[in-house]
């Protein structure tokens, strides 16, 4: 603990020596997680601060200010002088007092080995017109945590939940804590009720009539030593303010039972509030334990919570207009071949699944599993044909849809109706690729998402356990022999490109599974020979396979 004070004192130090505001056109933001993302409450303008990167052996933290502009598609950085240490995992508000605030809480620091964990219960605010930070003093917080939720609501913030990790325990919060916006003061609520169990990662969302809505989260105990076991909270609460909503015994908790398709069981799911007295849920993780290890079942679906009627209900997108009116006009064309009778509308198609494979430089086999959501159907949701011509004309395009890969842990932001889904992450074994892409979509016509800034493949670096080792072991022995590897390392991509030239051709009119039938052996050789004798049989064959379909697809 004292180490890593004495790491923040020193970045702090290094912070105290900036002296004026610089705001700079920059790159967008490299990777990273548990970043806030809030739009900006006047401006055309989200906001990302702080946040974790983690390349398999070292966890970088920030406490970077980014500005993106949405009209212009282009980031800024803005170097303020005495901003909050560097952080992540805490939360983020926006109020439009004073030309806009934004109001961190909380987060955690961790060490470059990410073994040992600080965390925050100071209080920031970033007066956005003024383009200053100051830290709030006030006793009678929180104590420190990292996971927990914060929203703003007539006047004042709202925290709950949370947890705190040490080297040798963790705890797990449900408590809830106001900060007065007008007179600067903490408390500590007692509502009355059965309020929902100790979790992190829950959704959080303020009601108009001042309510607290909790859904979700996660949350683990420890059943023996050194074994723990995780929840997935599927369960939700509604936090009441009866009267006026600032004496203590004057709240309380109830538990919600909503009606419709609630989002199936996960965790680091991200949440905002949408139009139409909504709320929406994006993606997510649920993981699966397995003998040897945990694989995850990563999301990018979008579900809707309905205040008003106590509702969930998946998204549905929408498709451009121009492929609605195809499908519209296909459906008239059949009628009329049919003698001028209605046909029957097609019964909807449910969900469809699409898995890909990339095959990695190092042979690592990464699985992406992404669900498309259903187009819907309904004529309801159809304008007339001269609306859609007219949408046609301003520039909806067919072709396949676009949308963020499935992930957890990505940062959203609403704004002017517009969801702003930034970054996340999904695993592939035991690597963790960190996503840097922007997308959005507007939430009032759900038609398509929009690609604003894609992932680039440059940016993702991933340092294995072994390598460190093996570069400690062979410093010397690296330095005498480096043109020798170089010339070998030549040798084998000459011999690399040489293999590739005789790979077995695609016969004419031969299906992906005949090909794959008949040349297995050969790829199961070539696979063999990358990953070398000591890999599994099961990923060598994984391996295989996905480069005979990469062959098969797109031959050499």
């Amino acid at each position: 603990q004292e180490d890593l004070e004495a790491l923040i004192a020193e970045f702090q130090s290094l912070d105290a020596k900036k002296t004026q505001v610089i705001e700079s056109s920059c790159p967008p933001p490299s990777p990273r997680l548990n970043c806030s993302f809030c739009a900006h409450p006047e401006r055309d303008e989200l906001i990302l601060f702080g946040g974790e990167y983690f390349n398999g052996q070292k966890t970088y933290l920030y406490n970077e200010l980014y500005i993106y502009n949405i009209r212009k598609n282009s980031w800024a950085k803005l170097d303020i002088p005495n901003p909050p240490p560097r952080r992540c995992a805490h939360q983020a508000a926006v109020v439009p007092t004073a030309g806009g605030q934004l109001w961190i809480f909380g987060g955690e620091f961790a060490s470059p080995n990410g073994e040992q964990f600080y965390h925050y219960k100071d209080l920031w605010v970033l007066h956005l017109a003024t383009k200053t930070w100051e830290q709030i003093k006030a006793p009678g917080g929180p104590s420190g945590r990292s996971g927990h939720r914060m929203v703003a609501c007539k006047r004042q913030l709202i925290i709950f939940g949370g947890f705190h990790e040490s080297a040798r325990d963790f705890i797990y919060y449900n408590d809830v804590y106001t900060f007065n916006l007008d007179s600067f003061t903490w408390s500590k609520l007692a509502p009355a009720g059965m309020g929902p169990a100790p979790r992190s990662g829950c959704q959080m969302i303020p009601t108009p009539e001042g309510n607290i809505i909790i859904y979700g989260g996660y949350s683990k105990q420890r059943i023996k030593k050194d074994v723990d076991k995780g929840t997935l909270h599927t369960d939700m609460f509604l936090l009441k303010a009866e009267g006026t909503g600032k004496e203590e015994d004057r709240w309380s908790w109830s538990r919600l039972s909503p009606s419709g398709v609630k989002p199936s069981p996960r965790s680091g799911f991200a949440v905002a509030a949408a139009p139409n007295n909504r709320c929406l849920l994006f993606g997510g993780v649920q993981d699966e334990e397995e003998e040897e290890s945990i694989e995850g079942d990563f999301f990018n679906d979008i579900y809707f919570y309905d205040i008003g009627k106590n509702r969930w209900f998946p998204a549905q997108l929408k498709g451009p207009k121009s492929e609605r009116r195809k499908r519209r006009r296909g459906r008239q064309a059949e009628a009329e071949a049919a003698g001028g009778e209605e046909l029957p509308l097609p019964p909807p198609q449910g969900p469809l699944e699409i898995v890909k494979e990339v095959v990695a430089e190092d042979g690592t086999v990464m699985t992406i599993k992404q669900v498309i959501p259903a187009a819907a159907e309904d004529k309801d949701r159809f304008g007339s044909e001269e609306e859609e011509e007219e949408e046609d004309e301003e520039g909806g395009a067919p072709g396949q849809p676009v949308e963020p890969c499935p992930r957890s842990s990505a940062m959203v932001a609403v704004k002017h109706g517009v969801l702003y889904v930034y970054g996340g992450m999904f695993e592939v074994g035991d690597r963790q690729v960190t996503l840097s892409d922007l997308h959005s979509i507007d939430l009032h016509r759900m038609d398509q998402w929009k690609v604003l800034l894609e992932m680039d493949p440059k940016m993702q670096e991933w340092l294995e356990e072994s390598e460190s080792d093996e570069e400690e072991d062979g410093d010397v022995e690296g330095a005498e022999g480096g043109e020798e590897e170089e010339e070998e390392s030549s040798e084998e991509e000459s011999e690399d490109e040489e293999g590739e030239q005789q790979h077995p051709a695609v016969q004419p009119g031969e299906a992906q599974a005949q090909y794959l039938a008949r040349t297995e052996q050969y790829w199961l050789g070539l696979a063999r020979s990358h990953m070398g004798p000591e890999a599994k049989d099961k990923k060598v064959l994984k391996v295989a396979h996905a480069m005979a379909k990469t062959f098969y697809e797109d031959p050499i």
